[in-house]
């Protein structure tokens, strides 16, 4: 209507603060300036219920109370109706015009250095929730699409927060658990003064003969987060041997404090190596150990994910993410809403079984994604027909409905149970060109020959883009044992599911 040009036309047809509102509802409505306060005063306080009450008073008045309402100034209930519900849609998250115009100018700064500095924003925003790892997680997952690769903490490029190396992003070292700040402080200093660390023995002598902070808990945090990636062996083999050379550091300490000499003290720098315990040959943990300990102590996993091989499946069978089931921090409103169908896809990392009053089962599982954790209830009667398949670490669809709380994460009360290799997909192998599938096809085949099953396998050439979906015999089974050979013989990168 024309009574809204003047109003909305600074703002190009958007109500974008609180005042805008109050004009509304006295240019169309009839309100005073009082009642229309009263109405800011709702927004502001979130309180729909008011809001709502209003809605009857601004449409058809109410003159006992001295409203007009629109429909005595000629507009339609229909469309006064259409204003009043872009209006408690707007009340969401309304501010007034003081606060809504810095707002404003915060989110264009946010934009353009998105834009222009899309690596550098990003480590500064997950700095900024370092202490969260549900929501570093879910930022994981943006820097993913974004094509910005994580890296592990790092004691000798990392600093306390996220930063930015080499166009990647470096994991912020304090994110550690068990590690404070002061053991942080002390490690980067140590490393600015006399340089980068060599070795777990030069790490270890440095920081405990100068009584850096550094105990075995931090040490073997720093390991388990793959911050010691650096200092040149395996986190098995610095697992395996950081204790005695902290034992042998320590002793040698003490000796030096009570006056003591020792061989190792008359050797000189070559000799002194043979002093040193070597490392072990005993390889590296598996993939899975590996992430298992980046959860433990960050909270989320870095060098990869458990359902990283599983991402084409994972997006075409869900409808909402874990991350859609946590409050926004200032809203504090969901993607879902209470009582919507929905289905997550994940990996139950913990699993409780209780007993009714009635003594029927249910369970109340921990389920994660690629975006963070949440709970799922199962009741007796799903239970019954579904509980076998819900075993730690399986990987599973779960499909039911959503149940909010107020100032609570979301849950999800599932109704139906799907093993992630129960549902029929695609297999992808990438090859650069000809030559090469000519030179994988005979490994290709033998690893087909060992896995059959239902799931299809389509050959993509890169160069020139060819595809060929193998015929319906030469299925396989997707499983993971399939997964990690195929990942071992051509690459990570050139096994997809779809």
């Amino acid at each position: 209507p024309p009574l809204l040009e003047p109003i909305l036309s600074v703002t190009y047809g958007c109500i974008v603060d609180q005042e805008q509102v109050m004009q509304i509802v006295r240019e169309l409505g009839g309100y005073t300036l009082g009642r229309s306060d009263l109405v800011r005063r709702a927004m502001s306080k979130k309180k729909q219920k008011v809001m709502e009450q209003e809605r009857r008073n601004f449409i058809y008045g109410n003159p006992e109370e001295g409203v007009p309402g629109c429909i005595a100034k000629g507009i339609g209930a229909d469309v006064a109706s259409h204003i009043y519900d872009t209006m408690m849609d707007f009340a969401k998250y309304a501010f007034n015009k003081s606060h809504a115009a810095c707002y404003a100018v915060v989110a264009y700064q946010t934009a353009w250095l998105k834009y222009y500095y899309p690596t550098e924003f990003m480590a500064a925003l997950m700095t900024s929730v370092i202490d969260f790892p549900n929501k570093v997680a879910g930022y994981i997952l943006t820097c993913r699409s974004m094509g910005i690769k994580l890296l592990p903490p790092d004691i000798n490029e990392g600093e306390a927060g996220f930063s930015v190396s080499g166009g990647a992003i470096r994991y912020g070292l304090t994110a550690i658990k068990g590690v404070g700040r002061p053991v942080i402080d002390a490690v980067i200093r140590e490393r600015n003064e006399r340089g980068p660390f060599r070795d777990l023995h030069d790490f270890l002598s440095r920081m405990i003969l100068k009584d850096r902070e550094v105990n075995k808990r931090v040490v073997e945090n720093f390991i388990k987060a793959g911050a010691l990636d650096c200092l040149g062996a395996t986190r098995k083999q610095l697992m395996s041997v950081y204790m005695r050379m902290m034992d042998d550091l320590s002793s040698s300490k003490k000796n030096d404090m009570a006056g003591q000499m020792s061989l190792f003290d008359f050797a000189d720098e070559e000799e002194k190596k043979d002093y040193i315990i070597s490392m072990p040959d005993v390889g590296e943990y598996t993939k899975e150990m590996k992430l298992a300990f980046e959860k433990e102590v960050l909270g989320i996993y870095v060098s990869g994910h458990p359902l990283e091989d599983y991402m084409g499946i994972w997006k075409n069978h869900i409808t909402n993410r874990v991350a859609d089931f946590i409050p926004d921090e200032e809203t504090g409103e969901t993607v879902v809403n209470d009582g919507d169908r929905a289905v997550i896809g994940g990996m139950i990392s913990a699993k409780k079984v209780k007993y009714t009053k009635n003594n029927k089962v249910m369970a109340f599982l921990d389920v994660e994604d690629m975006t963070g954790t949440m709970e799922v209830i199962v009741f007796p009667n799903t239970y019954e027909k579904e509980g076998a398949k819900l075993t730690e670490d399986g990987k599973v669809f779960l499909s039911g409905r959503v149940s909010l709380e107020e100032e609570r994460d979301g849950k999800l009360i599932c109704e139906k149970v799907t093993l992630f290799d129960e549902v029929p997909r695609k297999l992808w192998i990438r090859f650069e060109d000809p030559e090469a599938w000519k030179k994988g096809q005979k490994d290709l085949m033998e690893i087909i020959n060992e896995h059959g099953g239902r799931d299809k396998v389509v050959i993509f050439i890169a160069n020139p883009r060819l595809r060929k979906e193998l015929p319906a015999g030469m299925g396989v089974r997707a499983d993971e044992s399939l997964i990690r050979k195929l990942a071992d013989r051509f690459g990570s990168g050139n096994v997809v599911f779809t």
